[in-house]
């Protein structure tokens, strides 16, 4: 193997920061110079003048290369995509000729969609989204979340992403954080703001998440809905109809009363629902004693009637306890999944399994084959 040659195998495992592809197969490295010292000048093109991860993918290029035999030291020179170059790397991402709209929907999309909702606020359901999102992309599955509480967004914080959206014109490329590529509204306002918007703009802004937000193929998109049946869980409805329902209740009889509503929708949209999870169901005491703080009996009261309600078996996931853990990772942006040792981590990480268990697959897909001709 030449020197170039083996500095171009290496180039091919640095891996985009956003994208999650080698930047080989994006096209990105433009020029790769040796000298007689040994020293190497790899000429690499940023999508967009200002990229944020600049930095990221220059160390990345110079760890990659600078540890290979013979190799005295690493230059790395930025230039920027000309906009042909940035055409050819978006055809090169959803392919030629591909037409704007949901990948998700196509006839040949595996990807499984999780819409996790609640009856009301103050269930802890943008936790149980982080945390399940993070727990499935340490496993190695590739995971989105959709932010889609535009007046309550939280993924950002629970997640510790700071980094704007990166945008190739049209495309929007999603801040990547354990491994999960997360968007939200609260990524593109200043501060916190709030967002004050009636239904149409709530539709129109889940729609070009979907839409414009270049997720790749992933194995499983998340949504973080508002609580309740509002504009936003019709507009996934409507936008997703094959999307799946993860209620998620505390053990409170009145908060499984109106989850149970949120569940119940499903027969009116014609989606399924995954299943329940009960959340903040006991608090251990120092003695060991557990304490029930919001009752008990609730998260398997909503999944029978939920059976009965959609005329399936509807599963209760698992019952994750009230840890000051959960809190303090989720304030830090840190999911407490990563976190091995409590039993909140330990029902969030065996709930994610759980959910993991059906793999991609192709039943039910229409696949495009005929007959050859004799």
């Amino acid at each position: 193997m030449t020197q170039e040659s083996a500095v171009l195998a290496a180039l091919g495992k640095v891996l985009d920061p956003e994208l999650r592809r080698p930047i080989t197969e994006l096209g990105m490295v433009e020029g790769i110079t040796t000298h007689d010292d040994g020293a190497i000048t790899i000429r690499v093109l940023l999508t967009i003048a200002g990229c944020p991860l600049r930095d990221t993918i220059t160390r990345d290029v110079e760890a990659a290369v600078g540890g290979l035999p013979g190799v005295t030291g690493v230059s790395v020179e930025l230039a920027v995509m000309t906009q042909d170059q940035r055409d050819a790397l978006k055809e090169r991402l959803r392919g030629p000729g591909a037409k704007r709209g949901i990948p998700f929907n196509e006839p040949g999309s595996l990807t499984r969609v999780l819409a996790v909702a609640s009856g009301k606020g103050g269930v802890g359901k943008s936790s149980v989204t982080v945390n399940l999102a993070t727990a499935m992309a340490a496993r190695g599955l590739r995971v989105g979340i959709v932010d889609a509480d535009v007046y309550g967004f939280s993924v950002p914080g629970l997640m510790g992403i700071s980094q704007s959206p990166t945008r190739v014109d049209e495309m929007i490329l999603p801040p990547v954080a354990y491994g999960v590529k997360a968007i939200s509204i609260g990524m593109f306002v200043a501060g916190n703001q709030a967002v004050a918007w009636r239904g149409p703009m709530l539709h129109r802004a889940l729609e070009q998440f979907l839409q414009d937000v270049y997720f790749g193929d992933l194995d499983v998109l998340f949504l973080d809905l508002p609580p309740g049946t509002g504009d936003i869980a019709i507009s996934v409805a409507q936008l997703l109809p094959d999307a799946e329902l993860l209620i998620v209740t505390t053990p409170q009889s009145a908060a499984a009363d109106v989850a149970e509503r949120a569940g119940s929708m499903a027969v009116q949209t014609g989606q399924k629902v995954a299943g329940v999870v009960e959340n903040m169901s006991w608090l251990e005491l120092p003695s060991g004693e557990r304490m029930e703080v919001f009752g008990s009996g609730g998260g398997a009261e909503l999944a029978r009637r939920l059976t009965t309600t959609v005329g399936y078996d509807v599963a209760l996931l698992g019952s994750i306890p009230l840890e000051p853990a959960l809190r303090e990772g989720g304030d830090k942006g840190q999911p407490v999944v990563l976190a091995r040792g409590t039993g909140a981590s330990e029902e969030l990480n065996r709930i994610a399994s759980a959910l993991a268990v059906r793999p991609r697959g192709l039943s039910e897909k229409l696949l495009k084959v005929t007959p050859k001709g004799t």
